[in-house]
């Protein structure tokens, strides 16, 4: 038995790891022109073998290009493979590329297969002009509208996706004008820049990476067709254009506003017919109830009903019914109570309002049923639940008397609903301020010989200011030092805008030299920094990847990095200033 049993667990547990293995087939476009070109990538998030490519019908191959990319985001691995193609078109048609197999730790894994439509030739630009204008026409800011034709105060929600293609690369963007949703009520959950998750997904037949902006669940407050008004956004591209004289590109950096365009929905007025007399507004899937805290208590004792909706649906736009109870029960306002959640299916949660009800005399008070009534959008009628009698039982004599026999004794009594209820203190013990003149006391005593008590700190103060002053050498060492920790730390900010980059990290190795060797920057010869530093005993090593990050502020400007290259930039000039501040 324990054999079959460590057996099943096994089978259970492989099976649970193959259904993490990925494998599968992500072209570039699905639609393009008989002289053009794609990039079909098989790709794994296991590590595989033997990958056995389609026939490729109706085009010609090139490749495959293999990349392999290991990532670790808030220590979790991430770990993919790919083989990558590129498809020349042959004819025009509408073909199918097979499926791709590979062995992933033993077993084969496949594909799905993927259709291409190929159409006449279209004409083609300038290297620089078309990567230009790709560059300018693949970004797309999308809203995606969960529900067209809603009732009203039935949730609709409103995604907002910025899709950018292959061929684009944004540095930064930022909102010029949000809609107003007018005739809704609205809640919007804006995404953190510093938290944007960047996945894939088809756009229009091609594969686009995307980012989701911000959702919004919106409530139509009427009825008709209804503007849910575009999102601006101002959006930064980095662009080709030109050549330098060492053949390297250059890249420039240009705005274009997207919008996501007005959408529109058509609301439905709830109907007519049916609808309660005490419908207040609900729309959605509710439950009712009506509780009270006890039903047997003494007189002048206080208890709590407890009025409470839960469930789905508008729950902030409508009220709770009011109970009616006789004239002998004081009833006082309720103590309103909300726990509701508004995630991007609407509005989920509960709802009551609290009254506390006190009996005056004793005996056995009836309180009428309660009734709720709200929608139901997915039935399309409304529906009504009725809570059950409650009957308040009151025992006992009055707690209090309202009526003393004269003006000085009046007895308190102590009400036994946990101090809901407190009489007025009458017996008050008020108790004189002792007030002291200022002149001759202690507080004018110390304003009066602090200021010649202070005068020695004001003496010493001045002559290490003057000391500090006179130090010039030593302030230039430490001006260079803040003027190292400023252009780093003005690089950090500027990673992804490749120039001013580069400029401020160059700025931080050069101030950080005149801080450590005393040289100016005439001085600042690659030979004569090794130099000094390997007499400073500095290490060899940590010398050499010094000079290679100054190599590497040169290099840039003439040639393109990428985000990935500065941030390893910065992060390798982070180390080997640390190094060399210990070292020298």
């Amino acid at each position: 038995m324990k054999r079959y049993i460590l057996l099943i667990l096994l089978l259970f547990a492989q099976g649970m790891f193959a259904q993490d293995v990925e494998f599968k087939a992500e072209p570039s476009r699905t639609k393009l022109g008989v002289n053009e070109r794609l990039r079909i990538s098989f790709t794994m998030n296991k590590d595989g073998d033997n990958l056995v490519p389609p026939s490729f019908d109706g085009f010609r191959a090139q490749g495959p290009m293999q990349s392999i990319r290991n990532s670790w985001v808030n220590g979790k691995h991430t770990y993919t493979k790919s083989y990558d193609y590129t498809l020349i078109p042959t004819s025009k048609g509408t073909f199918t590329i097979g499926s791709a197999s590979i062995e992933i730790e033993g077993k084969i894994y496949k594909t799905d297969p993927v259709t291409i439509t190929i159409g006449d030739a279209v004409k083609i630009l300038d290297p620089f002009e078309a990567a230009k204008q790709s560059a300018a026409e693949g970004i797309h800011l999308v809203a995606e509208v969960s529900n067209s034709s809603p009732y009203i105060n039935e949730p609709v929600s409103v995604v907002y996706k910025l899709y950018v293609s292959q061929n684009s690369s944004v540095t930064n963007f930022y909102e010029t004008e949000n809609p107003k949703f007018n005739d809704f009520w609205s809640q919007t959950d804006r995404t953190d820049p510093q938290n944007l998750k960047i996945e894939k997904g088809m756009y229009n037949g091609e594969m686009y990476r995307y980012v989701v902006l911000q959702k919004t669940v919106l409530y139509p407050q009427k009825s008709g067709k209804l503007e849910i008004e575009p999102l601006l956004l101002n959006v930064t591209l980095q662009v080709p254009t030109e050549r330098n004289r060492f053949g390297f590109v250059s890249y420039s950096n240009e705005d274009k506003v997207v919008s996501s365009g007005s959408k529109y929905i058509n609301v439905k007025a709830l109907p007519d017919e049916g609808r309660p007399d005490d419908f207040t507004g609900a729309v959605g899937n509710f439950d009712f109830k009506v509780t009270p805290s006890k039903t047997n208590l003494e007189t002048g004792e206080s208890l709590q009903l407890d009025v409470t909706v839960s469930g789905k649906g508008n729950l902030k736009l409508f009220t709770l019914p009011k109970p009616v109870v006789p004239s002998a029960l004081d009833m006082f306002d309720p103590e309103h109570k909300e726990n509701v959640s508004v995630p991007l299916t609407g509005m989920t949660g509960k709802i009551s309002d609290v009254y506390t009800i006190v009996p005056q005399n004793r005996g056995k008070y009836p309180i009428k049923p309660l009734s709720f009534s709200y929608f139901d959008p997915k039935a399309g009628k409304y529906k009504t639940i009725t809570s059950q009698d409650i009957m308040i039982e009151a025992t006992g004599d009055a707690v209090a008397s309202n009526t003393p026999s004269d003006s000085t004794s009046v007895q308190k009594q102590s009400v036994q609903s946990s101090q809901q209820f407190r009489f007025v203190d009458l017996d008050t013990k008020l108790v004189a301020m002792d007030r002291e003149d200022f002149f001759g006391s202690g507080l004018f005593y110390s304003l009066l010989f602090v200021p010649f008590l202070l005068i020695p700190v004001i003496v010493l103060a001045r002559k290490k200011k003057e000391a500090y002053d006179s130090d010039v050498v030593g302030n230039k060492i430490r001006q260079n030092n803040k003027l190292a920790k400023k252009y780093l730390s003005a690089a950090k900010k500027e990673l992804g805008n490749k120039e001013a980059f580069y400029v401020a990290l160059e700025k931080a190795l050069h101030n950080f030299l005149k801080a450590k060797l005393r040289i100016e920057t005439s001085e600042m010869s690659k030979q004569n920094i090794e130099e000094l530093l390997l007499n400073r005993k500095a290490d060899a090593q940590t010398v050499t990847d010094f000079i290679k990050i100054m190599d590497s502020c040169e290099f840039a400007r003439y040639a393109p990095s990428s985000g990935t290259a500065m941030q390893q930039d910065y992060e390798s000039a982070v180390t080997v200033i640390t190094a060399l501040e210990k070292q020298v």
